[in-house]
């Protein structure tokens, strides 16, 4: 269920953010503890605060498998998220260790993704932290939306 992304902002903004912390403060004990920071901090939904990843450009993704064992059989799936500030000021990076499922989609990105527009944290079924990503795309296309499920995320910022 998404509070906070495009179609629901559509029609009502300030309603949707209300749900949307309604839902974090009535899931804060099950929500994994570096993503319920992110999720209500005042600054990560403030376009104004250089931290905030809206409208920052995607720098790099990686897809990794830690290997363990004897030959490398115990595999656990990481993804790290690398992206400009939309001041161009700060490096953002978001790390999703242990990984349970994620799904990129992008019709097109020719041009690349475009801005990172939107995003939420809600819980899975099982109780892993679920993000999803919404990017503006070029004017041509529908843009890019991802979802990445894992059993929490970091995030750090650097100057650029």
């Amino acid at each position: 269920m998404a509070f906070y992304l495009s179609a629901q902002r559509k029609h009502d903004v300030v309603s949707a953010s209300r749900r949307y912390r309604e839902y974090l403060e009535q899931n804060k004990a099950a929500f994994p503890p570096s993503a319920l920071e992110l999720a209500t901090s005042d600054w990560y939904f403030d376009p104004q605060d250089h931290r905030c990843p809206h409208d920052a450009w995607l720098d790099s993704i990686t897809i990794g498998e830690l290997a363990k064992g004897e030959r490398g059989q115990a595999r656990a799936t990481s993804i790290r998220i690398r992206l400009l500030g939309a001041y161009h000021d700060l490096a953002l990076e978001f790390y999703y260790p242990q990984v349970v499922g994620y799904e990129l989609v992008s019709a097109a990105c020719a041009r690349g993704l475009g801005d990172w527009l939107y995003d939420e944290f809600t819980l899975s079924e099982g109780g892993n932290v679920l993000h999803e990503i919404e990017w503006r795309g070029s004017a041509q296309d529908e843009g890019s939306r991802w979802k990445i499920c894992a059993c929490d995320v970091h995030f750090s910022w650097r100057p650029s």
